[in-house]
């Protein structure tokens, strides 16, 4: 869409100048050609899909040069944050990961045969499946967690720390109550369905 704007000059309209920050020229165009029609969304939503775009790719790069994928990540993560003795049954793990019992089936049998997590039987309570953070899991995660969170800190460095916080503050208020206009608290990785 930016390259269109460019091409258009900006405004729809051929030979005007391209604006920096074509979103506000969305907007202006919609306020023109439907009077009336509500455009304050677009200021926020159209750059919340951007930055999840960005933010989305850059993760999968980072993730990528550390041999891992962001399902494996999520998995070990929410281990390793457990705190020890980083054991977690598969429906703790599911609940905390915001995703079905197939995908965490999945992602358990994918992290146990690369390594990073064992799996075993609970004990005193039929079909409990207990899933381990392994000493290379363990490794991996703390040495990829770092890349990805630094990483992310540089993206976000050019507001202040009281511009982050408050920031972080109106997107938790933002995602509640969009999630409560939709009925829907699931959270997934971006870009999944």
């Amino acid at each position: 869409m930016a390259r269109e704007f460019e091409a258009e000059g900006g405004n729809g309209h051929p030979g005007a100048k391209a604006s920096p920050y074509p979103v506000e020229e969305i907007a202006a165009a919609w306020e023109r050609e439907r009077p009336g029609t509500p455009v304050s969304s677009i200021g926020i939503v159209t750059p919340i899909w951007q930055l999840a775009k960005l933010l989305g790719d850059d993760r999968r790069r980072v993730l990528a040069r550390a041999g891992m994928d962001p399902a494996t990540l999520d998995l070990l993560s929410v281990l390793r944050r457990s705190g020890e003795p980083y054991t977690l049954t598969t429906r703790e793990l599911g609940r905390r990961s915001m995703v079905t019992a197939g995908a965490v089936s999945q992602r358990v049998a994918r992290a146990e045969r690369e390594g990073l997590v064992t799996r075993r039987p609970g004990e005193g309570r039929p079909r409990t499946v207990l899933v381990e953070l392994t000493p290379a899991g363990h490794d991996l995660i703390e040495v990829t967690v770092d890349q990805v969170l630094h990483r992310e800190a540089e993206l976000i460095d050019s507001l202040t720390p009281a511009q982050q916080e408050q920031l972080a503050g109106l997107l938790r208020i933002l995602l509640q109550d969009t999630q409560r206009k939709l009925g829907d608290d699931r959270i997934g990785q971006v870009g999944e369905a």
